[in-house]
């Protein structure tokens, strides 16, 4: 059985940092592409970065790259997301995704909730 845990979420000031982590268990990790998404309240959910299949190099969305950086360790089955200078505007919540070769299948963990606010 397929299954994300996130974990690492919280309150932090403007400026602060969080690390995310999620531990994925079901399915072979290296072979999936291993992304973050995040939804705030009232809007709809967007990718912020990822490693798609047999890549080594994270990519991201333009709102983050310099602040965040996406990490795996293999051995642990694990993705992270480190979060550096937050901005209430990365308030939401973050999800883990596992995303399949074809017929590329989806997976989906519950999220951590990222609220940034003095």
């Amino acid at each position: 059985q397929v299954q994300l845990v996130e974990s690492g979420g919280g309150l932090v000031q403007p400026g602060g940092s969080l690390r995310l982590s999620c531990i994925a268990s079901g399915f072979t990790f290296s072979t999936y592409a291993m992304r973050w998404f995040r939804q705030a309240p009232g809007k709809e959910g967007n990718w912020v970065g990822g490693f798609t299949w047999g890549s080594s190099t994270a990519t991201y969305r333009d709102s983050v790259v310099g602040r965040f950086t996406i990490s795996r360790d293999a051995a642990k089955n694990t993705v992270y997301l480190q979060m550096n200078n937050l901005k209430p505007e990365d308030t939401a919540r973050y999800y883990c995704n596992a995303l399949s070769t074809a017929p590329h299948i989806s997976y989906w963990g519950r999220g951590s909730q990222v609220t940034v606010s003095s």
